[in-house]
């Protein structure tokens, strides 16, 4: 089994009469990393799982009372798939209100709004985690270091999901159904999306627009749809941790691009499936964007399982100065340019550094970017 970082992380958060919830897509290891968390604590645990009928009904019209004679002697009591249950924030309530001695822990996919049911309740007395696909990192551990910088050429194809790692020669197949079986699926089925053709061109179009700039009106034009719709459909999408936003950076610049953002792929096998272009990188003409994308999710992974949070952002002025990636931690930044090719240089911005307090700049490349993927310089 990989080990998972998140593994060293959430006992220090247990037993603090607080209620730990674990998010994170379809697939990506949450029930394996919680069951592994309580078998080593050694202590009388209850799995209550969404997916099953009676569990689903016994939060119906949820009471103290009702909960009573399933929960009592329990010291840890796990909500699985708690996405399925209508209402899991009331009933998660009540349990975390009556039966202080017991440690709740709720796990499930945000595809179904989870956060949203649970959210409101539970606000001030929960310890938040997010579960991603491996990481560099854990992959590095598990397989060695030297090993795992070897495979780079199939993570930026096929990703890191625990399935895609644990299988090589049936990534294709694996990665296909992901998308198809779970990701449309649950997207479907959460906003009453009654058009599934117009999310599947919704997202190719942000697949084929990683690394730049994406405009909402410009991508319901090409989908024949409207700004509001797309909007929403890209909420859902990282509702469901398919993407994530990167917000341009404009404060000190008049010539900054206000209210910027890309928009990159939590694993970049999802990015490829959903083009249907598992093409070698020598064949291919994204390489570039494969990179940006493969190294930006990695330094979220990266962050989230050390419980580090900086704000993100890229840059770029009217007259096209740009960069890659910044990180703001206590008003310093540190600026990161990404290149695939390690022969090319790159420079910082003199307006930037003119106008923001520097703290380091690197180029991140195929040669160097292990040091990205594994340290945080003290964040």
């Amino acid at each position: 089994m990989i080990k998972r970082d998140l593994e060293k992380l959430l006992p220090d958060h247990l037993f603090q009469n607080k209620t730990v919830v674990l998010f994170g897509a379809r697939q990506v290891g949450k029930t394996t990393l919680v069951n592994e968390v309580v078998r080593k604590l050694n202590r009388k645990s209850l799995v209550l799982n969404g997916d099953d009928a009676d569990i689903r009904a016994l939060f119906d019209n949820a009471t103290a009372a009702r909960f009573r004679p399933v929960v009592s002697g329990y010291e840890i009591v796990i909500i699985d798939e708690a996405q399925r249950i209508r209402d899991a924030g009331l009933g998660i309530k009540i349990i975390h209100d009556n039966f202080r001695k017991t440690q709740l822990i709720v796990t499930g996919s945000s595809s179904l709004e989870l956060a949203a049911k649970i959210k409101e309740p539970v606000t001030g007395w929960k310890h938040e985690f997010c579960l991603y696909p491996c990481s560099f990192a854990e992959l590095a551990e598990h397989n060695g270091f030297l090993e795992e910088k070897r495979t780079l050429d199939q993570r930026l194809i096929f990703g890191s999901y625990p399935d895609v790692v644990a299988h090589p020669g049936r990534e294709k197949r694996i990665l296909k159904e992901l998308t198809s079986d779970y990701l449309y699926k649950d997207i479907l089925a959460i906003g009453g999306i009654k058009k599934p053709a117009l999310l599947e061109k919704v997202l190719k179009a942000l697949a084929l627009q990683v690394g730049n700039e994406v405009f909402f009106n410009e991508v319901a034009q090409i989908c024949g749809s409207d700004k509001g719709t797309i909007e929403k459909y890209i909420d859902l999408m990282e509702k469901a941790y398919i993407v994530f936003r990167l917000p341009g950076l404009s404060r000190n610049v008049r010539n900054e691009i206000k209210r910027g953002k890309k928009i990159y792929f939590c694993d970049n096998g999802i990015r490829n499936a959903i083009l249907g272009n598992f093409l070698p990188l020598r064949s291919r003409v994204d390489a570039g964007p494969l990179w940006e994308n493969y190294l930006l999710s990695e330094r979220i992974k990266l962050t989230s399982n050390l419980d580090e949070r900086p704000e993100a952002f890229f840059w770029r002025t009217t007259q096209q100065q740009e960069i890659d990636y910044i990180e703001e931690t206590g008003g310093v930044f540190r600026v990161y340019e990404f290149k695939w090719n390690p022969v090319k240089k790159a420079a910082l911005s003199k307006t930037f550094a003119n106008a923001y307090p520097v703290k380091s700049f690197n180029v991140i490349n195929p040669e160097n970017y292990h040091e990205f993927l594994t340290e945080t310089d003290g964040i």
